[in-house]
């Protein structure tokens, strides 16, 4: 078990969940604030159920770290700046949007070579 990945997990899950109802009942968005809104709620949730999956893996060496590092971050600059670009339209955070795709996909093609090469083990010793 990964603790880090779980509790980035559970982080990432809770600010997708608590964003979306936040968007559906509380904020007045426009069509395209709302787009970037749900665009960034569903990335984030797609992280965080990523992170949970990783929690139950054992990758070696430094890739375990690498590819949470990457998932984490990644939504938080991705899910982040479209949350903020919704609120503010504060136009310099679409720089900082492909950042955060760019460590997303980093996370899932890392995991994606570690698994071709068949070094992941299941933290029930699988």
């Amino acid at each position: 078990m990964n603790r880090p990945a779980l509790f980035l997990a559970g982080l990432h899950g809770f600010l997708a969940v608590a964003c979306g109802a936040v968007a559906a009942h509380a904020l007045q968005l426009n069509a395209q604030e709302l787009g970037w809104w749900n665009k960034a709620v569903f990335y984030q949730s797609m992280q965080a159920l990523m992170l949970l999956a990783l929690g139950q893996l054992s990758l070696p060496g430094r890739w375990q770290g690498v590819i949470v590092f990457s998932a984490a971050a990644g939504a938080l600059l991705f899910s982040g700046s479209l949350y903020l670009l919704a609120l503010t339209h504060w136009r310099p955070l679409v720089f900082v949007t492909p950042a955060g795709g760019l460590l997303m996909l980093t996370a899932w093609a890392a995991l994606a070579l570690v698994a071709w090469r068949g070094t992941t083990h299941s933290a029930h010793g699988e």
